[in-house]
């Protein structure tokens, strides 16, 4: 059985989804899945859609980017359809993973995704290596740090950390990192804080 999924980021995006999901029945698909959110968040059709494939079924979408938000994504998705005993077909791409060449084409696609985030994440570390080296790399700006004699003051004041946190707009977590920095003993007798 031919399951179709088709996803579009926003409600805006209405003829985009309709057409997935002519597109997704003009390929026999017989059962199709829809959802419009963005592909970072809980995809609950995506999930159905799994969930409802059996031995033989494919799993059919119309474009790579409707289905997976990165290679790894992609990878996962298609071990938890093949788990399931059945395979994948990407309409755009021909791609069909119940295929010795559709395997192929997705193991490809993922060296050459893997490849290609090598040589970026290279390409960055030379570009902040020259930027140090030209001294125009600062990194990233401290933020609680900056504020650790505020801190100290405060607690020293009888202020609990929760409420130094809060009034310095920080985490409470960094003010126990500047309590520890700076060898301050967490047993202050602090002012009553309901919030503590």
């Amino acid at each position: 059985m031919q399951i179709g999924y088709g996803r579009t980021s926003t409600s805006e995006q209405e003829a985009g989804l309709e057409a997935q999901q002519r597109d997704l029945a003009a390929a026999g698909c017989e059962k199709v899945f829809t959802e419009q959110v963005s592909s970072v968040a809980q995809r609950e059709e995506l999930e159905a859609a799994i969930d409802y494939l059996r031995d033989g079924d494919t799993l059919v979408v119309t474009k790579l980017d409707r289905l997976a938000r990165s290679m790894r994504d992609l990878l996962t998705i298609v071990d938890r359809i093949e788990a399931k005993g059945a395979s994948l077909r990407i309409l755009a791409m021909n791609l069909d993973t119940s295929t010795a060449t559709g395997k192929l084409m997705l193991n490809v696609l993922g060296s050459v995704a893997e490849f290609e985030r090598s040589l970026m994440l290279e390409r960055q570390r030379e570009g902040i290596a020259k930027a140090k080296s030209e001294g125009k790399y600062k990194g990233r700006a401290p933020t609680a740090m900056a504020k650790a004699d505020e801190v100290e003051a405060m607690l020293v004041a009888g202020e609990s950390p929760t409420a130094v946190a809060k009034l310095l707009n920080i985490g409470r977590s960094s003010v126990y990192r500047i309590m520890d920095d700076r060898g301050l003993k967490r047993e202050f007798s602090y002012k009553a804080d309901a919030d503590s």
